[in-house]
């Protein structure tokens, strides 16, 4: 319950978030709470840990005009550097249990992210071994279309985008897997299939900063399919 409070609030989009960002809040809140009622806890400490790492980031995910801004853009000096130290302790202190839980690997995927200086420090390797391990303990399209995207960074866009092709029949309502596949296929010069998918993603976009971030992606493809112009001789 704590995590899907936790939700409701992150994923607000940029035109709600203000109004939603206290249900995050509210959410640490509870799980500090529990915490100190199941101090040895180490699914406890993950959550904890989970949810401190995600909202870190908070004040960084949308630009002033309230659209999305995608982990890799992000100004991370805008991070919250106390958030984000809990976080990285409190996940810590969990592995030392021995005893890994599916909020203990989504934790450490996010403390990756956030022990990262830049975009290019992150350890996508480990993370793709890390989903892997989320993958054993509750599988769901929706955690292997987050692998795909490390996968991408390790592998190439080709491997994940074959990854999560089989995907499809039950991501067929799921905004974020065209937004993905069109990413995917746009990385490879699949432009008018990569249109395709983003036009979908945008008829299911849940919120207006959804369908402008992948308004810029189609911007971008139409763009980049012009013809140059030429000099006259």
């Amino acid at each position: 319950m704590i995590y899907l409070i936790f939700n409701e609030g992150y994923s607000a989009g940029g035109d709600t978030a203000d109004v939603r960002s206290p249900l995050c809040e509210e959410a640490i809140r509870l799980a500090r709470l529990l915490l100190r009622l199941f101090q040895s806890e180490p699914e406890i400490m993950g959550l904890t840990a989970l949810l401190l790492l995600q909202h870190a980031r908070a004040a960084a995910r949308f630009d002033a005009d309230g659209q999305v801004i995608l982990l890799d853009d992000q100004d991370r000096n805008r991070w919250n550097k106390e958030l984000i130290a809990e976080g990285l302790a409190l996940i810590d202190k969990a592995m030392r249990h021995r005893r890994s839980g599916p909020y203990q690997v989504q934790a450490a995927i996010a403390a990756l992210h956030a022990r990262a200086a830049k975009p290019e420090d992150t350890d996508w390797t480990q993370i793709d071994l890390l989903y892997g391990a989320l993958e054993l303990m509750q599988p769901s399209p929706v955690v292997t279309l987050n692998r795909a995207v490390a996968v991408s960074k390790v592998r190439g866009a080709e491997a994940a985008l074959g990854m999560i092709e089989p995907l499809a029949p039950r991501l067929s309502n799921y905004f974020h897997y065209f937004g993905v596949r069109g990413a995917f296929l746009m990385q490879l010069g699949r432009n008018d299939e990569a249109r395709v998918a983003f036009d979908r993603a945008i008829a299911l976009a849940n919120t207006t900063a959804e369908a402008a971030h992948i308004r810029m992606h189609i911007d971008r493809l139409m763009r980049d399919s012009q013809p140059r112009n030429k000099k006259a001789k």
